[in-house]
């Protein structure tokens, strides 16, 4: 029977940006977003756009927010981002208009391929369509879709499309009824 053998574990063909461009960006996420003091929301988007994020209107961003590299993420208007949310995009992470974000939500765009010796890393995208809400403590997976308006149920974990207008909930994640907005 095989074994993982760490020791030769080689991501060396992922390139997510100059080892410049990443450490100034930590450093800044360090100060500015990975704390709980409420920077105003202006001077956090000014920040994210410099770093290449592309950012609609009425964008909220509260405290204690990671994202890894916002050159890789884009959100539409009215979107909410809350506490302790972490954006872990390895690879792109789209998102649409009025989405929310609540509290402590996980969007993991990177994995690993257990099958393999090696532990391969893994990339995929995430797009979250307009309307959409991701529950407390919920995690999103790569290669994921949320359709329009739908909703993931605190703490569920996605790891398949979800379908426009349903709700969600569970581990995995499992459709419950279908949303009607009034």
């Amino acid at each position: 029977m095989r074994r993982t053998d760490l020791s030769k574990f080689d991501n060396s063909w992922y390139k997510p940006g100059s080892l410049a461009r990443r450490s100034l960006w930590y450093f800044i996420s360090m100060i500015f977003f990975k704390n709980s003091f409420p920077f105003p929301q202006v001077f956090k988007r000014t920040l994210l756009k410099i770093f290449g994020a592309k950012l609609g209107e009425n964008i909220i961003l509260k405290p204690s927010v990671n994202i890894k590299y916002p050159w890789f993420f884009s959100a539409g208007d009215n979107v909410w981002i809350g506490e302790k949310v972490w954006i872990d995009n390895l690879a792109k992470v789209s998102i649409g208009d009025n989405v929310v974000l609540s509290q402590g939500a996980f969007l993991l765009t990177g994995n690993h391929d257990y099958k393999k010796e090696t532990f391969d890393l893994m990339l995929g995208e995430i797009k979250i369509e307009e309307g959409v809400w991701v529950g407390a403590n919920s995690l999103v997976t790569q290669n994921v879709k949320l359709g329009s308006h739908s909703v993931i149920g605190a703490g569920s974990v996605v790891t398949k499309d979800t379908k426009p207008y349903s709700i969600y909930h569970g581990n995995p994640a499992a459709f419950l009824k279908k949303r009607v907005i009034s």
